[in-house]
């Protein structure tokens, strides 16, 4: 058995949009299961509810329930790992120079707007 709160985290992990417990008791509840949120989900629960998933994710209920989960495939992209050449350093594409800033007043005495270009 696994509580709502973590059949939420698994399921947000599988597909790509959030799922909250709140969710989850509202799956149970179209797919006629009875959970009660203080006790936890077993595996028949948890197929019942993925039977009502649209679209469907790639798990069964006794995979997704188990005490040494980790997901067969994902529904998130994940982000191109960072190469690190040396402590601190991040080599990635260079970012364009900046452009450079003025403080203070414009022309026309008011901070932070534009003249008209004439």
């Amino acid at each position: 058995m696994i509580s709502v709160q973590e059949f939420a985290r698994r399921l947000n992990i599988l597909s790509p949009g959030a799922v909250t417990s709140e969710d989850i008791e509202d799956l149970a509840d179209a797919a006629g299961v009875r959970i009660d949120p203080g006790r936890g989900i077993d595996a028949a629960q948890a197929q019942q509810m993925l039977d009502h998933l649209s679209p469907p994710v790639p798990v069964s209920g006794t995979a997704i329930v188990a005490s040494q989960w980790t997901p067969e495939t994902t529904g998130r992209v994940s982000a191109p790992p960072m190469v690190f050449s040396n402590p601190g350093a991040v080599d990635a594409p260079s970012d364009p120079p900046a452009r450079p800033r003025k403080s203070g007043q414009t022309r026309n005495g008011r901070p932070g707007s534009r003249s008209p270009r004439r």
